[in-house]
Parts: C-alpha cells; sequence; structure tokens
C-alpha cells in the first residue's frame, strides 16, 4: 500500500516525474556511494538521460534537478537560493557530491541525454524515464553504477524493479488493517466494516505511522496516531493553499522561452471586481485556483505533488472551492476530502500509472479530477458509492487525453488543463451526487481502460514534445 504522503509530496516545480523524481533519484545514488564506503575516492560521476526524460529534460529541469541531488539536496526542503549556487558550481565545473565530496563535473561529458534510446537497457523494455548514474575514481575505474526509473509523481524505482522476480518494494511488506487492491475491494471492505473509505485510509495511515520509509519531517509527535495523521494532512493543505495565494499574487513572465504571462494574478483581480453576482462565479474561482498553483509550478516554485507536479493544481482547487464555497464547510470535511482522494490516487498509482511519460495526460490531468471528484463527494457527505462514481466520471472523460507540452515545458497546454480538470470535477461530483441508479461502468473498470489506453498511445504523444500541440504550435 502506498501512503497518503507519498502520493502527495511537498516538492518544486515544473515536474514530479522530471525535475523531483531525478532529485530524488540522484540524491538516492549519493547517499548510496557514501553507504558503500566509496564516496571518499570517487572522482567523476556520469549521467545518462533516456526516453522522455532525454526530449523533455530540459525544458522540466531534470538537468539542474540532477545536479541537486547529486549535492545531496532533497526536493522537500530545498532552498531557491541554494539550488542557483549548485546549478552556478556545476556550470564553473565544480560540483559537491552528496555535500561533501568536491569533485570535477563538466555537463557536456558528464550529463548526457540520449533521444534517441528510449531505455538505458536496450532489450527491456521497462519505464521511459530511465536514467544511469555512474561513478569513477581518479584512474576512470567503474566504483558503482545504478539505473533509476521515475514512474511518475516523484516516485522513483530501481532496474530490479522491473525483474522476472519482482523484487518486493516497501510498499508492498507494510502491515495495514484494511489493504486494498481494487475498488471493488475497497467498497466491498469499507461496507463490512460499516465505515466510509477515509475512515478505512485513515486506519491505513496511522498502522504506517511506525514504518520508517515514510517518516514525515513536518509531523509532530503526539502519541495520537489519527492527530498526527490529521496534522500532516493540514500540513500538506497549507502548502498547497499556499501555493494557490502565491500563485494569484505573483505577476511576471514563466521561464523557459515561451514568454506566458502568468495570468492567475489578472483574473483574481477582475473576478474580485466583479463580485459575486454571476451565479457560476465559485467556477470561475475554481479555475484561478487551479491556474494560480500550475504557474507556481512551472516557475519553479513549491508545490505538493497531487498526484505530480503537472497536476497539481486540481486537488488544491477543489478543496479551496469545498473551503471558501460550501455552506457548512469542516475541517472534518476537509479531512475526508483529502484521505477519500488519497484511497482514489492509490488504487490509479498501485493498478495502472499517474506517469504522462507512461500513459499520457490521463494518468495526470484525469487521475487527479478522479481524485478530486470522488474527495468532493466524501466532504460533502455522500455515500461511498456516490464516491466511487464520481472518481469513474472523473477519469472516464478525461480518457486518452495525450501529453503534448510545448516546448517541452509544463506550461501550454499543462496550466489551463489544470483548470478544466478542477471544473470537471465538481461537475463529476455533483452528478454523481444527483443520481440513484448503479452506473454502468465501475472505477475499476476505467482504470483498467486508461491504462490500457496509454500504453496503445504512440509513444510521441507523451510527454517527448514530438507531436500533438508541440508540433503544430510554433515556439514564439
Amino acid at each position: 500500500m502506498t501512503s497518503l504522503f507519498e502520493l502527495f509530496k511537498i516538492g518544486i516545480g515544473p515536474s514530479s516525474s522530471h525535475t523531483v523524481g531525478p532529485m530524488r533519484a540522484a540524491l538516492a545514488f549519493a547517499r548510496g556511494l557514501e553507504r558503500g564506503g566509496v564516496l571518499p575516492v570517487t572522482d567523476r560521476v556520469a549521467v545518462d538521460l533516456y526516453g522522455s526524460l532525454a526530449h523533455t529534460g530540459i525544458g522540466h529541469g531534470t538537468d539542474t534537478a540532477i545536479l541537486a541531488g547529486l549535492s545531496g539536496q532533497a526536493p522537500d526542503s530545498l532552498a531557491p537560493d541554494r539550488f542557483a549556487a549548485i546549478v552556478r558550481d556545476a556550470d564553473a565545473g565544480s560540483l559537491s557530491l552528496n555535500g561533501t565530496q568536491q569533485i570535477l563535473f563538466h555537463r557536456e561529458r558528464d550529463l548526457l541525454f540520449h533521444k534517441s534510446q528510449m531505455y538505458p537497457e536496450a532489450d527491456v523494455v521497462t519505464h521511459p524515464n530511465g536514467v544511469r548514474f555512474t561513478a569513477f575514481n581518479a584512474a576512470g575505474q567503474l566504483l558503482a553504477t545504478e539505473v533509476f526509473y521515475s514512474i511518475g509523481g516523484g516516485f522513483i524505482v530501481t532496474a530490479e524493479h522491473f525483474l522476472p522476480s519482482g523484487a518486493a518494494t516497501p510498499a508492498s511488506q507494510r502491515a495495514i488493517p484494511f489493504p486494498f487492491r481494487s475498488a471493488a475491494q475497497l467498497l466491498a471492505i469499507a461496507a463490512e466494516q460499516g465505515i466510509t473509505i477515509a475512515e478505512l485510509l485513515m486506519a491505513n495511515e496511522c498502522a504506517m505511522l511506525a514504518d520508517d520509509a515514510i517518516l514525515r519531517p513536518h509531523m509532530e509527535a503526539t502519541g495520537d496516531p489519527r492527530t498526527e495523521v490529521r496534522n500532516g494532512v493540514f500540513a500538506l493543505w497549507a502548502v498547497m493553499n499556499d501555493s494557490i495565494e502565491r500563485g494569484m499574487r505573483n505577476e511576471g513572465i514563466l521561464p523557459g522561452g515561451l514568454h506566458v504571462r502568468r495570468r492567475a494574478p489578472r483574473l483574481t483581480a477582475r473576478l474580485t471586481e466583479k463580485g459575486s453576482a454571476d451565479p457560476l462565479a465559485p467556477l470561475d474561482w475554481v479555475t484561478v485556483f487551479a491556474m494560480a498553483v500550475n504557474e507556481e509550478n512551472a516557475a519553479g516554485g513549491r508545490v505538493v505533488t497531487a498526484p505530480t507536479n503537472g497536476a497539481a493544481g486540481v486537488v488544491p482547487a477543489v478543496a479551496r472551492y469545498y473551503h471558501d464555497f460550501i455552506p457548512g464547510a469542516t475541517d472534518d470535511g476537509m479531512l475526508r476530502y483529502f484521505l477519500t482522494a488519497a484511497a482514489i490516487g492509490i488504487l490509479y498509482k498501485e493498478n495502472a500509472s499517474i506517469s504522462g511519460a507512461e500513459v499520457g495526460c490521463q494518468g495526470e490531468v484525469g487521475v487527479a479530477c478522479s481524485m478530486a471528484a470522488g474527495g468532493l463527494v466524501a466532504a460533502l457527505d455522500g455515500s461511498n458509492l456516490q464516491v466511487e462514481h464520481a472518481a469513474e466520471i472523473g477519469m472516464e472523460h478525461n480518457l486518452g487525453m495525450t501529453c503534448d507540452p510545448i516546448g517541452g515545458l509544463v506550461q501550454i497546454p499543462c496550466i489551463e488543463r489544470n483548470a478544466m480538470g478542477a471544473v470537471k470535477a465538481v461537475n463529476a461530483a455533483r452528478m454523481a451526487m444527483n443520481e440513484m441508479d448503479e452506473h454502468k461502468v465501475s472505477l475499476d473498470q476505467v482504470i483498467k481502460t486508461m491504462y490500457q489506453t496509454g500504453l496503445d498511445m504512440q509513444s510521441r504523444y507523451k510527454e517527448t514534445s514530438l507531436a500533438g500541440l508541440a508540433l503544430n504550435v510554433i515556439e514564439c
């Protein structure tokens, strides 16, 4: 079982799979050199990027993220001023490996983008976000090498994950009271126990608190697991809400060369001036909330993967909609929202994919829409069946969405897609709560369909910037 606190992770923009994941992989490799006792004799580290990481890595900041990770920095704690210093030193030919071992570093030699090769191993089909790290001593002798895959949402796995033997991951070994592998199983367990989906996930999260693999530094120990989980959720919400506020306030041009002007501040000013006479004004605010987050993400700001950076605006926008526009909204409702959204996200993560490079944007904005729709129903005290229905609607009408960022940047169409996904989530929740009859398509069926559709999709439509809008819109 994946934890809520793994699905929702504090990180930096613009991409969870191309920025956060590679940084975590680089940090893991650097720490591995220290654990293996070879860090003091390491003289050079070579980095090879493949597939989608190679095609859109520059636009997504993959190169600079890897430099930070190799320098011992983590995405949830990296200070922006430290980031700039690391990049500046690397450009000058120096890198502090794991923050302690000074080595020479030359981008043209040590950081290579293999755009013509999809996977590190030509005969092994794994995941299109592959990166290989190799360490050498002063004599040029190989000290260590490891391949990582950034599988979406900031999650990383090593090459062993794809071996036929099926190396067990830490998540598969966790002891939790209510393990579930499908939406049908989730609903059945909740019905048998007479609890909501949110209550079921709360029980699982409390059981996972003692697991060293998911220690949460932002959670204070209180001795009461439920209080700790609750505090952890609201700490994440505070970061999400802060990204909304910063995005509605910060003006200017987004980096990357497309000269995209931030729109959320202007939209905020117009809506504030217009007031709330328009009955659809709440949906306009949902649009602003989502765009604000993703403009912050595109600028390299701090956001929360939900479940990815590219889709980071949907879940916060719908949470803010509940908070600002639903009469009688409560903290308990907000807690139900995030717990239920996480349960839905876990189903996608463990049964399909949340990687745009693997299944297209349906795996990012589509999954976020599904999560937010189900979460909103739970916040509004809807039934478990209505939660499942809303989540299914949210994905069903995002099926087949490609990932085609113009210029390899998480800007066009990504920012507006978050706004559309958030509005669609609100609509899906309302549809589900107004339906009394059983629906024909189950959440499990739509998750399976999404994954199959993603695998059938041509690779050039999956975060390579080789097709779709990325091909047909001139970068200017």
